[in-house]
């Protein structure tokens, strides 16, 4: 790779002069801006990430880490493409980790990202008491929780009102008839099932419906376990007639064991879930689903970001979606 004064000599300019048109320096005149920037091309001259941030006034590496927990979930590719659209327009560079629901491999992505020197972080805290995201915040590197939210530590939050979505989704569901609705979440340790429980319970007892507890199973957010639970679910004696599950790759589960058994949807259990999918049209019949505006969730929060950068003093805000209930044929 080509060096600094290989570049200069190229140019037949000073070492400073290439290094002020590396840093966009407005004292370098548009003829000699010119003849750096082919000399640049012509060697493929590639600056040092460390070398350019000294270089920099303003001490930053123009570089944030994003860490989510499931790279095969649409919904979060979704907050990674809203993440990315929005630092690239910023011209910062994007450093995506996928933990997998691992709190080991999160943490291990945090450290990486703190060797990095990343100028912020954004993620999905694994748990409410996520420790490593708590520990990553006292250094003082800014971060921006997206979807999930911390208990004890204060953060920009960007995320979609949970409540209000499950509350929508069973109501629905009670309205179509359904009095015996199963409920298949995520981990109970996340901020999201939490409001999504209480939604899903608060719409029973608003239409004078108990809930049973054998109509609640907790999963992982995973495929497998919405068939696991679904199957768990439907074998009851007396099984829910309508089933609300509270992620997109659990309803993708849930609608297998449903086929697998021969049931016909809805006529003989109904399915809405939470997230929507690209292939949802596909699938037979399409299934009705809370969508969250997950592209725009990312959005946010890079935007959130940059200005926590730029101001890492001011009081955190918490930016709350609104979901919206797309009604289709499995309900």
């Amino acid at each position: 790779m080509a060096s600094l004064q290989e570049v200069a000599r190229r140019a037949k300019v000073s070492i400073a002069t290439v290094s002020r048109v590396l840093n966009r320096s407005d004292k370098v005149v548009p003829e000699t801006r010119a003849i750096v920037e082919q000399a640049l091309r012509d060697l493929g001259y590639r600056p040092s990430r460390v070398a350019r941030r000294l270089r920099m006034k303003d001490g930053r590496a123009h570089l944030v880490g994003l860490i989510i927990p499931d790279i095969q979930n649409p919904f979060y590719a979704e907050i990674a493409r809203g993440v990315e659209d929005a630092a690239y327009a910023a011209e910062y560079a994007l450093l995506l980790c996928n933990s997998d629901e691992n709190p080991d491999k999160e943490s291990f992505y945090l450290g990486v990202m703190r060797d990095e020197s990343v100028d912020g972080i954004i993620l999905p805290p694994f748990d409410e008491a996520d420790a490593a995201v708590a520990d990553t915040i006292k250094t003082g590197i800014p971060v921006v929780c997206v979807d999930r939210s911390l208990a004890r530590a204060r953060t920009d939050l960007v995320e979609v009102d949970n409540y209000r979505g499950a509350h929508e989704a069973v109501s629905h569901l009670i309205a179509r008839g359904h009095r015996h609705i199963g409920l298949i979440e995520g981990r109970t340790q996340v901020s999201t099932s939490r409001e999504r429980r209480r939604g899903y319970l608060d719409a029973l007892a608003e239409h004078g419906l108990a809930p049973k507890k054998e109509f609640m199973r907790a999963g992982d957010f995973k495929q497998e376990s919405g068939r696991i639970l679904a199957n768990e679910l439907l074998g009851l004696r007396k099984p829910p007639t309508a089933l609300f599950v509270c992620n997109n790759l659990m309803t993708v589960g849930a609608l297998a064991a449903i086929h697998q058994r021969g049931l016909r949807v809805p006529q003989e259990v109904a399915v809405v879930g939470f997230d929507d999918l690209p292939w949802a049209e596909a699938l037979d019949p399409p299934p009705t689903v809370v969508r969250q505006p997950a592209y725009n969730v990312g959005q946010q929060a890079m935007e959130l970001l940059l200005k926590r950068i730029m101001e890492p003093t001011r009081p955190p805000v918490t930016v709350r979606l609104l979901p919206e209930l797309v009604i289709r044929r499995s309900s």
